[in-house]
């Protein structure tokens, strides 16, 4: 969809067309579901804090207003919120169901490539554990979530300039953080 459809998708999901809702979710689902599982660490969880994000997001939408915020920006910041509950809620604890630990691969995965690309995304975010929780939050709105400099902004309720600082400081950091574990290693 383009970017600028989305108000129009916004306003007809404002008065209740459920395709435009579904078209927002479908839009917006993979990447805030990303974002949170970076932030939680658990797909189970991840995937309730999504479902609770989008029930919020229908229950507010008809109090939402652009207002120079982009509908994406109050997406984040939402979630935002439902991940710092989270964290109040259970602290650092993690539960992990014996189910999660079942291999989810299909036949034509490329045993090699999972393993490859399952040890690199375990090595970034140990990496990113290590980096200013400021910085991390903006590396992963801008690089994981995909949010633009301006959403970022809007998201964090931080100045553009802010972001741009925070975003290469945070770049800096974590690669000094993964060559610090390639040397640990």
């Amino acid at each position: 969809m383009h970017v600028n459809q989305e108000p129009m998708l916004v306003q007809r999901a404002q008065n209740g067309d459920l395709n435009a809702i579904g078209a927002l979710y479908d839009q917006h689902h993979q990447p805030i579901f990303r974002f949170i599982w970076s932030r939680v660490q658990d797909p189970v969880v991840a995937e309730d804090l999504t479902g609770e994000l989008f029930t919020r997001m229908v229950t507010s939408l008809p109090h939402y207003r652009a207002n120079g915020v982009p509908f994406r920006a109050w997406l984040y910041r939402i979630a935002r919120n439902l991940i710092t509950d989270h964290h109040r809620k259970y602290g650092g604890q993690q539960f992990v169901e014996i189910t999660q630990t079942a291999d989810l691969s299909t036949e034509e995965d490329d045993p090699m490539q999972l393993i490859e690309t399952k040890l690199t995304v375990e090595r970034v975010q140990r990496a990113l554990e290590h980096i200013d929780p400021a910085q991390r939050e903006v590396v992963e709105l801008r690089f994981l979530a995909g949010l633009s400099l301006h959403e970022a902004a809007e998201t964090l309720d931080k100045t553009v300039a802010a972001v741009k600082s925070l975003q290469h400081r945070g770049l800096k950091a974590l690669r000094g953080s993964l060559l610090n574990l390639e040397v640990e290693a």
